[in-house]
Parts: structure tokens; C-alpha cells; sequence
């Protein structure tokens, strides 16, 4: 199965399925000399791990990590870093009644016709229990970054029609209510829209907002390796997502060329921007600024509700979807987006150490 690699010189392989014994990941390209610990992942994993809230699936993981390898007296050594997570509340019999359907919203027919069989239990490599790998990784590439004063910052900004306020912006608030809403009013419409669609048998959807703040300009490549490009694959690459935005993103249809161009001013000696449409991001490299993006998510596909489907043998026939799951994804998928941003950040970054030769220079001959 080609296409569980992503990365070039941090580069980050997940492995596993979401019934199997575990999944995991092996990194590599992460520079020696960090300080790195289990719990310095797992308060990551924390965040999207399942049965924090009545909004969640009830699966009882406590997603601990286990570090296998490129530690060494609690430093990274620059080797492959290996790390696993054990499945240990797996139920398969759930999804016996389903193993001959396919259901609408997976991946279950996609699959099947490119490989010729499919692994029903909930899924597969195509479930969501696979981004356990990629927030492993992530929080790794987090605190390189944080080591370089870069910090990435992901959020809800809505579910369903409820969006939070921008005059109740409190960064604060995100890990004190299920929603990861920094907007304590939102996430309490979030809740009584949510309830609704549970007691309807229902899922919604929702967009996680992105900000990452210290970033140097110059970082990312003017042509096919734009560094919003690599940003819009990782985050693409993410199950549920069905659309991203860099900066105003599609509003910018709407606006014109002199409301859309971010003037270039000087503060505090340095050049900045009055204003930040393009989202920190301009010819495909950053500029410095607040990059910014945003992650559509649509609504869960398992939900109780009867659905019209067929089955592996070509009969038509209604199906309900039993288990647990999740009837909005997007609460999780927030640490998922931040950590896919994190990595692709480093690998860019690690990659533009190569851009000038007066750099390589002066790295080399001090």
C-alpha cells in the first residue's frame, strides 16, 4: 500500500488499523539533541483520543504511547523514532451485520475496487483511528518548533451554523468546554445543535480554524512545492476533509485586487503587513506573518439513521449503522490538524536550510 509516507527530510510513516493490535508510527529526520518523553506526546493524544464527552464515541482507549526507539538518556539520537499505540477496546462483532454493505459516506466501495477486498471493521487504514500516528509525530515536530519560537494553534471555529464570535475570541477557553471553541456562547449553541442531530440519528460537520504564529519568511517553494500547497495535502490527507482555505481563502472571489493586497508597512523596524488576506502566505512561501488556514470537516458518515445502500453483490438494500461513533468529528480532528500542520511546517523548514549558499557558508564555517 503505497502512500502512508508524507515528508521529505522529517519524514513521518503511519501504520496499522483501527481493529488490528495497535497502530503507530516511525519517524524520521528528527534532529538529535531534543529532550522527548512519552508524556510530552500523550498530552497530545489526550486531546484526541475518544470518550471525553457525551459528543464523542465511547470506545474506552487511553491511547498511551509507547516509545520504541531513537531515545537515548531522554534525548533524541537522530535515528528513526518508532512509536505505538495499542488497540485495546476493539469490538469487530459491531460491524458483522455490515460486512457485505457498503456504507455511504466511507470509503468501503472505493476501497474494495482498488484492492479487491476490504477491511469492515470499522474500516481499516481508511478509519480515523489512524491519525493517532500523525499526532504522535506532530507533537514531536510541535516542540522542534516551539525550540524555534513557532507555535501552532488549532481551534473549531464552527459547527454546523454556529460559528464562534470574534469579539469572544478567548484562546483560553478551547480546552474548557467539548467543542474545542475558543468562544464559551458557541460552544454552548454547538451543544443544543448537536443534541439535536443525535436525537435525530444524525451527524454535522464543522471547520477547524489553524494559526501559526513566529514563522520566518522565505519558507516554501515558488512552483509545485508551494508551501500552502504542502499544507493544503497534509491537511487534505486528513479523513472528513472536504475542503481548505488559506487566509480569506474563497471570500477572496469577492473582493478586489485593492481591498485583497495586504499593504507592506514597517513596525517595530521590520517589515510587516497592515493586514493579512493572503494568510501569511504569498508566491507559495511565507512572509512572515500569521499563517492562517481552515479545514472544512464533513458530518460523520456512520450514523443511525436508515440509509439507501447496496451490497458486494450488486442487491440494493436499507441499512442502519450500529457502534459507537462519533456524531461530529471535528471536536478530535482539531489536535490532527494542528499536528499535520506542525510536521509540514518542520519538513519546510528543515528543507529551506539548503535555499542560499551564504547560509550553508556561514552554518559550516563557524
Amino acid at each position: 500500500m503505497a502512500g502512508s509516507t508524507f515528508g521529505t527530510l522529517f519524514r513521518v510513516t503511519t501504520w496499522g488499523e483501527t481493529h488490528g493490535k495497535g497502530v503507530g508510527v516511525v519517524v524520521d529526520g528528527c534532529p538529535a539533541g531534543l529532550s522527548l518523553c512519552e508524556d510530552d506526546i500523550q498530552k497530545y493524544l489526550d486531546r484526541r483520543k475518544p470518550g471525553q464527552s457525551r459528543y464523542t464515541t465511547k470506545r474506552n482507549e487511553g491511547d498511551e504511547v509507547e516509545i520504541l526507539s531513537g531515545i537515548f538518556e531522554g534525548k533524541t539520537t537522530g535515528t528513526p523514532i518508532s512509536m505505538i499505540v495499542f488497540n485495546k477496546d476493539q469490538r469487530s462483532k459491531d460491524y458483522s451485520n455490515i460486512m457485505d454493505v457498503y456504507r455511504p459516506g466511507h470509503a468501503d466501495y472505493t476501497f474494495d475496487m482498488k484492492y479487491g477486498f476490504r477491511d469492515y471493521r470499522g474500516g481499516g487504514r481508511s478509519s480515523g483511528r489512524e491519525t493517532i500516528a500523525r499526532v504522535a509525530a506532530g507533537a514531536i515536530a510541535a516542540k522542534v518548533l516551539k525550540e524555534m519560537g513557532i507555535e501552532v494553534f488549532a481551534y473549531t471555529e464552527a459547527i454546523g451554523p454556529h460559528s464562534i464570535d470574534k469579539e469572544h475570541w478567548n484562546p483560553s477557553v478551547r480546552d474548557e468546554n467539548p467543542f474545542y471553541m475558543p468562544d464559551a456562547e458557541a460552544a454552548e449553541r454547538a451543544a443544543e445543535f448537536v443534541e439535536q442531530r443525535m436525537r435525530e440519528k444524525d451527524s454535522c460537520g464543522g471547520i477547524v480554524a489553524c494559526r501559526v504564529t513566529g514563522m520566518p519568511a522565505g519558507v516554501g517553494e515558488p512552483v509545485f512545492e508551494k508551501l500552502d500547497a504542502k499544507l493544503g495535502q497534509a491537511i487534505l490527507s486528513i479523513g472528513a476533509v472536504k475542503g481548505v482555505e488559506i487566509g480569506d481563502g474563497f471570500a477572496a472571489t469577492r473582493s478586489t485586487g485593492s481591498k485583497n493586497n495586504d499593504a507592506f508597512c514597517i513596525r517595530d523596524g521590520k517589515v510587516d503587513k497592515k493586514t493579512n488576506h493572503a494568510g501569511g502566505i504569498l508566491g507559495g512561501m511565507s512572509d512572515g506573518t500569521e499563517i492562517f488556514l481552515r479545514a472544512a470537516f464533513k458530518p460523520t458518515a456512520s450514523i443511525a439513521a436508515t440509509q439507501h445502500t447496496v451490497t458486494t453483490s450488486g442487491e440494493e438494500r436499507e441499512i442502519s449503522i450500529h457502534g459507537r461513533h462519533d456524531p461530529v468529528i471535528v471536536p478530535r480532528a482539531v489536535v490532527v490538524v494542528e499536528m499535520m500542520t506542525a510536521i509540514t511546517l518542520l519538513d519546510e523548514l528543515l528543507m529551506n536550510m539548503s535555499s542560499r549558499l551564504d547560509k550553508i557558508k556561514a552554518f559550516y564555517q563557524r
